[in-house]
């Protein structure tokens, strides 16, 4: 019997642990094949490939982000492959699962839950007697009639073999994310999500899962993300897998989510003393921090250990933050909202994900939608369109922002002038990216693409519009991030008031002549004029750069140093090795070779 376990990511980076989880459990007894495509991926190619694999069952691993694609995909098989059994299983069709079997007949079973033992059973029934009644944990058609049967006790994680030992996969390992659990189940009873339908916390040997992270970092993995809901649960089991991965990491890179306000203080400063920069990335999600709304979704938070914990490890600059929020809970008004997205932007992550509300089948929230007057898409993904205190025209006017949040925050492309901006020009963080979320959709900006200069001239044309209390140094600003942004000394800028060339070449003379003061790490460079100006850029700002980015300077002192010659002499170096990043030197205006 040939068995073919596909599903689509949503990238090709990605990889699908689920189907290499049944294939690790079953592949010794079955001629198992694991095949992935992604969602972008023709229907029909993704049809022809498997119509040449000749297979007796197909089993699919759907989500929110594949089910629509994966019931197309189902429809079109059985036409061309009408004795093939199909067989879908995951997160999405685990709930309402008659509704899948009744919604799509050309599915042939389902199974529910842990798959791995429900769908060894299910094979050896396929090639033998077919008795589907007797496989626990999945659903089958008999006949017209749809037979879901009893649920199967839960997985013993240490008897379930390695999902990471296939020899195929290691000329990828580099290339992709490896996702990877240490335990199943969370301890919390979110009702907006699907973990907290299973009680408890389910882990797996620690040994045994060290042993699988050694193998991978041995075969080149890059990525490894860890699927557990709440990574930092147990503190000795996640310290222990701290310490191993500072040893043992080699440049491989670890994401994990975790619960920040459990984060003991112990823990924290572990990791400010020993943790490599780089390594680890930490997923943190926030979600409200309006108290009615927790209370009301069986949320418990404490923001102030939370803002402690993300607040700590922003200071030891060892592991970027990725904090989550999501609009849309219950009694979380536009107002209230705002509230949240300005308290958790205080923090100042390096990403702050702004999503919106799915109803996902199987949750607390979705059973009680009526109650809090919900209107939400009929399919995957189920995001919500409304409810009773979040009108529609606050989700599309909140997507506005979550747009130019995404570009101007979590892309970090002008981070000097961003911050710049919330904390001097704009009354909050919300209503800068609000407004700008606004104006560029009135600008049909949404429905054409953007270069890197694009990002920069929409920004300016938006900050003329609104009015600044000193564009001179929002202009200057954008000015040092949009020559960073760049590699390679880039071709072309997008402001109008250009340096004139004699001035330019007059400072690239005197800085290679050694006239001017410069700093000693410039001057170790050692650079001739004609290096200058084929590697660096040189900029005259009307104000102290160094003072402004350090919050020292006054509106008041601006235009004083202005007037007086207190301005800034910009140099921007960019690599001469290939690994090399920009380097920017703030030199006083008063100590240069000013230029008539």
């Amino acid at each position: 019997m040939k068995v073919i376990l596909t599903t689509l990511n949503a990238k090709f980076i990605h990889t699908s642990l689920a189907i290499r989880l049944l294939k690790a459990y079953s592949g010794h007894e079955f001629d198992i094949d694991l095949v992935e495509y992604t969602i972008k991926d023709p229907a029909m190619n993704i049809v022809s490939d498997l119509y040449q694999r000749k297979p007796d069952v197909i089993g699919f691993s759907c989500y929110i982000w594949n089910m629509e694609e994966t019931l197309k995909l189902v429809d079109l098989l059985k036409k061309v492959l009408p004795d093939t059994f199909i067989v879908l299983g995951g997160p999405e069709v685990s709930y309402d699962t008659e509704y899948w079997m009744n919604r799509c007949p050309n599915i042939d079973a389902i199974v529910m839950g842990d798959g791995e033992e429900t769908f060894h059973h299910l094979l050896q029934e396929l090639s033998g007697e077919r008795k589907l009644h007797f496989v626990f944990g999945a659903a089958y058609r008999k006949g017209d009639e749809v037979i879901v049967n009893p649920g199967r006790p839960k997985s013993d994680l240490d008897t379930l073999p390695s999902p990471h030992r296939f020899p195929e996969d290691l000329p990828n390992l580099s290339k992709r994310i490896i996702y990877f659990e240490t335990s199943r189940g969370c301890p919390f009873s979110c009702q907006f999500c699907l973990s907290s339908i299973e009680v408890g916390v389910r882990y797996y040997d620690i040994e045994r899962v060290k042993s699988d992270i050694m193998y991978l970092i041995d075969n080149g993995a890059k990525v490894i993300k860890f699927l557990d809901r709440t990574f930092n649960i147990n503190r000795s089991y996640a310290m222990e897998m701290f310490q191993f991965l500072i040893d043992n990491h080699r440049g491989c890179v670890f994401q994990f989510e975790i619960t920040a306000d459990i984060m003991r203080p112990e823990v924290l400063d572990f990791l400010a003393e020993n943790a490599p920069p780089g390594i680890f990335r930490f997923e943190i999600g926030v979600q409200s921090t309006n108290d009615p709304t927790n209370l009301l979704v069986k949320r418990r938070q404490n923001f102030t250990k939370l803002t402690r914990t993300v607040t700590k490890i922003k200071e030891s600059g060892k592991i970027d933050q990725h904090l989550d929020l999501i609009a849309g809970l219950p009694e979380e008004d536009y107002s209230t909202f705002r509230k949240t997205f300005n308290d958790v932007f205080e923090m100042r992550p390096e990403e702050l994900q702004l999503g919106f509300l799915k109803m996902l089948r199987g949750t607390g929230l979705r059973n009680d939608a009526d109650k809090y007057g919900y209107t939400f898409m009929d399919h995957a993904p189920y995001e919500i369109l409304s409810n009773d205190v979040l009108p529609f025209r606050d989700v599309i006017r909140l997507k506005r922002l979550e747009d130019v949040l995404e570009k101007y925050w979590n892309d970090h492309r002008m981070d000097h002038t961003i911050e710049y901006l919330i904390s001097q020009e704009f009354t909050s963080p919300f209503d800068f990216f609000q407004e700008f979320g606004d104006y560029w959709e009135e600008r049909g900006w949404q429905r054409i693409g953007h270069q890197l200069e694009d990002l920069f001239s929409r920004l300016y044309e938006f900050l003329t519009q609104h009015g600044l209390k000193e564009p001179e140094i929002v202009l200057g600003l954008m000015k040092l991030d949009y020559y960073l942004g760049h590699k390679y000394k880039p071709r072309k800028i997008w402001w109008e008031d250009r340096m004139h060339k004699h001035a330019r070449n007059s400072y690239f003379k005197a800085l290679a002549s050694g006239e001017m003061d410069i700093p000693i790490e410039l001057a170790a460079r050692n650079l001739d004029e004609r290096e200058l100006m084929k590697y660096a850029v040189i900029e005259e700002l009307p104000f102290s750069l160094t003072d402004v980015l350090g919050g020292k300077s006054t509106m008041l002192d601006v235009a004083a140093e202005a007037k007086e010659g207190n301005g800034t002499l910009l140099i921007v170096l960019y690599q001469q090795e290939a690994d090399e990043h920009p380097v920017y030197y703030p030199l006083p205006l008063t100590v240069a070779v000013v230029q008539e």
